[in-house]
This record gives C-alpha cells, structure tokens and sequence, in this order.
C-alpha cells in the first residue's frame, strides 16, 4: 500500500516520533487510524529496533480489548502504520476529566486488561508498559491497549532490561533484577489504584523516594476505596512477583465479580 490509497483526515494525536490521522481506504472506504513516524525522529533517537518489535507483536495479536495493526508502509521520509480506529478515544483524557472512575467502571477496565493482558502472555509476550496514556477505548467504551512499543516476544520469559514507565515500575525492576510477565501483574494492580483515587499509588517527590516506595511497597488508601477493591490491589501489589495474583483469578475475584455484574 501507499499513501494514495488513503484519503487523510484529522489528525487523532500527537506522539513523539509523529502524529496519527483518521484516515479511510479509498478502495473499501474502511475507516482506520493512520500513525505517521518520520525515519529521522526515530533514527535519532535509536528507536528502530523498538519500532520493528512493536510491529511485529502487534501485528500478530488479535484480541478485542487490543488495538488491532493491520500492516505498515513506509515511503522516502516516513513509516505509516495502518492501525484500527478507536473512536472513544484515549482513557487517558477521560480519567483526567472525571478525576477518578466509579467502582463499576474500573472493575469492567481491569476485567478487560486481565483478559487482553492474559492473551499477550499466553502468545509469550510481555507488555511492560501498562499505563493510562497507552490505553484506548472502542465504539462501546470497551478498553483497548494500543501502544506496545515497550513490548518484549520472550519465550523464555526472563529479562533484564529497565523500561516502562517511573509510576508503574515494579519492584523488581526498580532494584534491577530479571523479571518475567508478571511485571504485567503488578502493573495492573498499580492502573486499578490509580483508576479509583486519581493519582498512582507510590507517587512521591523525585524518582528515588518513587523508588523507595515501590521497593517497600508503601501503599496507603484513602477511605472510599472498599475493601473489596483495597483486597484485589493488594493481592496484584506484593513484592515477590511469584505471590501475584494471576490473571485468570483477577477476572474471578469477588470484587469483580460483583462489580462487572450488578444485580438486576
């Protein structure tokens, strides 16, 4: 495909590589998002590799609480990834809104991530940068992971590098030891904190008392979070990552349970 194949429309976002537009095929008039990264952005910033494993994970997930990639181009300047259009937009910008979300809302968004988080792990992928700003959501409010860019295919599942981001680090990564998929685990327990009250859980001022929060796990609740709510983030939120809760049992908890099925 090229760029003649599209008609262009508004631009969605801004990232820091390049921007992404609405944009429709003009064969099918199939309506898509279109990501444009410029070559000397990423080429400058050393990010060809990371482009080049984001791709190729993502295009090979296919889950409907992950953003689809349907294929890439790239011409002289710029690389163009054909992406599926979320149109609720980012979560990001409604949690800012709204301040924090009600109980029912994030019960239905961690049931989600454990399902989408739970299929990448299955493919032996982890995604070690779970995170508000890289979280969409579809025609129905359904929740969408759409940025893998930090993702790692490991089918040893045992890493060493330091990435993600300061706020959702997990301890094992934040004392530089290997980690597996269960940093996903901690990860999600920190999105469930941070959905609730507002703010991340361990936010402290500088990046080495952040660190010396995590390391302890220093979690503190305001009142209105409830117990069964405090229970589950305590359970994803434990030190040694093999005490985690699993992903299969995130989508059993009573809270959950309750919460993503009201009584009638």
């Amino acid at each position: 495909m090229t760029l003649n194949d599209f008609e262009v429309g508004r631009p969605l976002g801004n990232g820091k590589f390049g921007r992404v537009y609405l944009a429709r095929t003009r064969k099918d008039k199939y309506i898509v998002a279109l990501k444009v990264l410029r070559k000397s952005q990423l080429e400058k910033n050393g990010v060809e590799h990371q482009l080049r494993r984001e791709i190729e994970i993502q295009t090979h997930l296919v889950h409907k609480n992950i953003l689809r990639m349907y294929g890439y181009f790239w011409d002289e300047k710029r690389i163009y990834l054909i992406l599926e259009f979320a149109p609720g937009g980012e979560l990001y910008k409604r949690l800012t809104a709204k301040g924090r979300f009600s109980e029912q809302e994030t019960a239905r968004y961690i049931l989600e991530m454990s399902r989408a988080l739970s299929y990448c792990h299955q493919k032996h992928v982890i995604h070690r940068d779970i995170k508000p700003e890289n979280l969409l959501l579809g025609l129905n409010g359904e929740l969408k992971i759409a940025d893998f860019g930090w993702s790692v295919h490991a089918p040893s599942l045992r890493r060493e590098t330091f990435c993600g981001t300061l706020d959702y680090l997990p301890p094992e990564m934040v004392e530089v030891k290997g980690y597996d998929e269960k940093v996903d685990l901690w990860s999600l327990g920190v999105l469930c904190y941070e959905f609730l009250v507002g703010e991340p859980p361990f936010d402290a001022p500088g990046k080495k008392a952040t660190f010396k929060r995590i390391s302890r796990v220093d979690l503190h609740f305001p009142d209105y979070v409830s117990a069964g709510a405090r229970d589950l983030i305590t359970r994803l939120l434990v030190k040694d990552p093999k005490e985690r809760m699993l992903l299969d049992d995130v989508a059993k908890h009573p809270w959950i349970v309750r919460k993503t099925n009201p009584d009638p």
